[in-house]
């Protein structure tokens, strides 16, 4: 008896740190981490599957998944994807050194505590897709399959960046975003239209919904200092990945070249698949029927 109540007890304060709400026809968890609160979108929760966990890039949010979500929870899935640290806005420090890699992964981890969530299936797109290879390298006991969506294995990219001519064509946008102050400006005095053009493909709910963020008390800047902080000089090394791993990239990627989505392959000593579409960056919006039966196939075929 004494067992079971300690059980019920650390269950308890598992689940107070987890504030569940709706809004506007979607389930939102506000997930306490130590100092930091996450907005997540949750859904299937109650499902006897396993967990997946999404991860969004810049500049979208947890919104980007809309979709893919409900197909995930029909497949018996339990699906949480957070709004990431400075797109949250209860998870928004003011220092460039507070969007490191390691601390990025590390909010991963911590939110799959939360909810209880012993492994789990991980997918990330653009910057979501680095905090995951992040995540893989040195977390590999938590994950159970990964996807990346556009980005490469971050060695890779990193090696196309410094050497490959097409790789730092595409890239130079990151120069820009890394400025301190005058990117944020420009986004501002010109109306968001540089993030509206990126959020062509996406609907006007979407664009709605992803303005309603960036417009937020230094949300932008959070955001953009994911570049400040880990693209420079120092770029952590992540080595080899034993985890089942899919990558799914565009061939129209305006961001990424394809030389280091091939150059990934000798990083993979794992199950493995790389897979591209006829499709720009941003995967989801352009493809979802062939992106989202690729990674229910890749999930289905790597059970826990």
């Amino acid at each position: 008896m004494k067992y079971l109540l300690s059980i019920i007890i650390c269950s308890m304060a598992f689940t107070q740190n987890i504030n569940y709400y709706d809004k506007d026809g979607e389930t939102f968890a506000d997930v306490s981490v130590d100092k930091f609160t996450f907005t997540c979108r949750v859904s299937g929760i109650e499902n006897d599957g396993e967990a997946v966990i999404l991860l969004h890039g810049f500049p979208e949010t947890s919104r980007m998944y809309y979709d893919l979500i409900p197909v995930l929870v029909s497949e018996g899935f339990k699906v949480v994807a957070p709004d990431q640290r400075g797109y949250s806005p209860g998870a928004r420090p003011p220092r460039i050194s507070d969007y490191s890699i390691d601390k990025l992964s590390q909010d991963v981890l911590d939110i799959a505590d939360a909810f209880q969530f012993e492994k789990f299936h991980l997918i990330g797109h653009d910057w979501g897709s680095a905090v995951g290879w992040a995540t893989v390298a040195f977390h590999s006991d938590k994950v159970i399959s990964w996807t990346a969506l556009s980005v490469p294995h971050l060695d890779a990219f990193f090696e196309a960046m410094n050497n490959n001519p097409e790789q730092q064509r595409k890239s130079q946008y990151i120069n820009f975003f890394k400025k301190a102050i005058f990117p944020e400006l420009y986004f501002k005095i010109f109306g968001y239209k540089y993030l509206k053009d990126i959020w062509r493909k996406s609907s006007q709910i979407e664009i709605k919904k992803y303005l309603a963020v960036f417009k937020q008390r230094g949300a932008l800047k959070a955001s953009l200092n994911w570049y400040r902080a880990n693209i420079n000089n120092e770029n952590k090394m992540i080595g080899d990945i034993d985890t089942p791993t899919k990558i799914i990239y565009g061939l129209k990627d305006m961001a990424i070249g394809e030389k280091s989505v091939d150059a990934s392959e000798k990083y993979l000593k794992g199950d493995y698949k790389i897979e591209k579409l006829n499709s720009g960056h941003w995967l989801i919006q352009e493809s979802f029927e062939d992106v989202s039966n690729s990674i229910l196939h890749h999930l289905n075929t790597h059970p826990q």
